[in-house]
């Protein structure tokens, strides 16, 4: 029995209780939160934040860690799932802006300034101390980085730690949750009643490229090439093969291959400018290509060459050295026009059309071979690592304050990996992680995270929520969590007439909130316009919620 008890409470006269009992409360802390999040009530779960409260539940029955090593486990915690973030949406990042994007990140903008007028609201009408305040909000709107962020600036300022934070955010985030789901349930049917059908007809249109066959009617490109026709019209396609009508040869594509009335072509197109690819050529026909150019194959290749990572596609030259094409490049699960300035990254899946020898060639110069993304790439990790947290020290001094603004160990590793992520691969760096290696990351340190939390805020927090209170944070946190999502949801169907599959993205990320992007792809299975909003605005919307909670810290403590 005795044994048992060191285990859980540690052994007297050693740092945090011994290495074993750290370990053990760590892991149990974890395993058994995963196990809870893995129970659904109406299709709905909490996922790891299960783990925050089997922390908290830890804590108030003894069995925790040592406050310094606690400090040290949540922050690196902290720290590797923001990174594993940014590498994951750095990609697409500044891309994201295109096509709506600016729109979609004014609304998470709108959705942030509401949330700091409604925490101010909620203090100056009464009497809640500011690092209570800053904790609701950081749990309302699920933002763990958030909730680091203020602790961290709070410990600046004062040189102690306000306990306080961390049990706002632990008895608002429930509620959080829940608030953005209910949120987004609600304005299905109150505002987009009437468009209820077209949202489902909408829902079917993949964001992804897809193949179309167009016979040519059009006189006016007779003779022309393609890199002509292409330079006259702001489209982005690729033609794969063509079928002469004269001849009935086929040929793969190049840029000087010509255009006459009457031939049959397969293009690779975004769904967006079908029609008018269909009203400049001509007309859409059906043609079985696997069997008109049999002596043609269509082969999907990865880039696993380290020679290849940021090289554009114009660079190989592989339609005139090998007579191939490539027709699109799918990365992390999104399908790219291969246009001739995209870069190449490691890990892109291209689809290679040619014959079959010469598709070998190409296969050998593009490496495909899978074993090679295996082993992951350490050194960017962490030099990224260590460039981002002395990014988070860096102190950013703002007129008529008097203490300086830091990104802090969330804010800085997060730009850090969004940058080198994007621009990494045009200086010959090697980015590239598997997704299931960048997931691993990603949930064992939100896992150390949240543990580290719950286990540092369960001493008080059964006594805060029954006899401090606790149960009126609750309900501050719904005031910060609903309000403004209902009234960006308003902004959105009738100021930026946002759709509403998209419109639920973003206010997942406006939230940084996963377990109602979960949600939200359940409400949009047909496509991925969910996730593609929730991506858009994610970083800003983090690195928002970063700035604002160590703000308001810093002005009203």
């Amino acid at each position: 029995m005795d044994f048992i008890l060191t285990l859980l409470e540690g052994a007297q006269g050693q740092w945090s209780g011994g290495v074993a009992h750290s370990m053990i409360i760590l892991a149990l802390t974890i395993a058994f939160g995963v196990m809870l999040g893995r129970i659904k009530v109406a299709g709905i779960s909490f996922g790891v934040t299960w783990i925050l409260f089997v922390g908290i539940l830890f804590a108030h029955f003894g069995c925790t860690l040592d406050s310094n090593l606690l400090h040290f486990v949540k922050e690196f915690g902290l720290i590797l799932f923001v990174f594993s973030i940014g590498l994951q949406v750095g990609p697409g990042f500044f891309s994201s802006f295109k096509s709506g994007g600016i729109t979609l990140c004014m609304l998470t903008c709108t959705i942030v300034l509401f949330d700091i007028l409604a925490a101010i609201g909620v203090y100056f009408a009464t009497d809640t101390p500011i690092t209570t305040v800053t904790g609701i909000l950081s749990g309302a709107v699920t933002n763990t980085p958030g909730l680091g962020a203020a602790q961290q600036a709070y410990r600046d300022i004062t040189g102690t730690s306000a306990t306080d934070i961390a049990l706002g955010y632990s008895v608002a985030y429930p509620l959080g949750v829940i608030g953005c789901i209910l949120s987004m349930l609600a304005i299905k049917p109150l505002l987009y009643k009437k468009d209820l059908a077209a949202i489902t007809d909408e829902s079917k249109k993949e964001l992804k490229v897809e193949p179309l066959t167009i016979e040519v009617k059009n006189p006016t490109i007779a003779g022309k090439t393609l890199e002509e026709i292409r330079r006259t019209q702001n489209y982005d396609f690729v033609v794969s093969r063509i079928m002469h009508n004269a001849t009935k040869e086929i040929e793969i594509a190049n840029s000087n291959s010509t255009m006459q009335v009457g031939d049959k072509f397969l293009v690779i197109v975004r769904p967006s400018q079908r029609e008018s690819l269909l009203n400049l050529f001509g007309t859409e026909c059906i043609v079985d290509w696997n069997k008109a150019g049999a002596q043609f194959k269509s082969k999907k290749l990865i880039v696993t060459n380290p020679k290849l990572n940021g090289v554009a596609l114009a660079k190989l030259n592989l339609r005139n050295n090998f007579q191939v094409n490539l027709t699109r490049v799918n990365r992390a699960g999104i399908d790219l026009v291969a246009a001739p300035d995209l870069r190449l990254q490691l890990g892109d899946i291209v689809t290679v059309v040619g014959m079959d020898s010469a598709v070998g060639s190409v296969k050998r110069i593009l490496g495909d071979s899978r074993k090679h993304l295996d082993h992951p790439n350490l050194i960017p990790i962490f030099i990224g690592i260590a460039l981002g947290c002395a990014l988070g020290s860096l102190p950013i001094f703002i007129p008529g304050m008097s203490q300086p603004v830091k990104l802090g160990l969330a804010g800085g590793p997060l730009v850090v990996a969004i940058l080198i992520s994007y621009f990494g691969p045009k200086y010959k760096l090697v980015t590239y992680t598997t997704m299931s290696a960048n997931l691993m990351i990603r949930e064992i340190g939100i896992s150390l995270f949240l543990a580290c939390v719950g286990l540092e805020a369960g001493k008080a927090f059964v006594d805060t929520l029954v006899n401090n209170n606790g149960f009126m944070w609750v309900l501050y946190g719904a005031i910060i969590t609903i309000a403004p999502l209902l009234i960006a949801g308003i902004a959105g169907r009738f100021i930026f007439k946002i759709p509403y599959n998209t419109l639920i993205g973003v206010m997942s990320g406006s939230c940084t909130n996963p377990p109602a992007l979960a949600f939200a792809n359940e409400q949009d299975k047909n496509s991925d316009k969910a996730s593609v909003g929730y991506a858009t605005v994610y970083p800003l919307a983090m690195f928002l919620r970063i700035l604002t909670a160590q703000l308001m810290i810093l002005i009203f403590c």
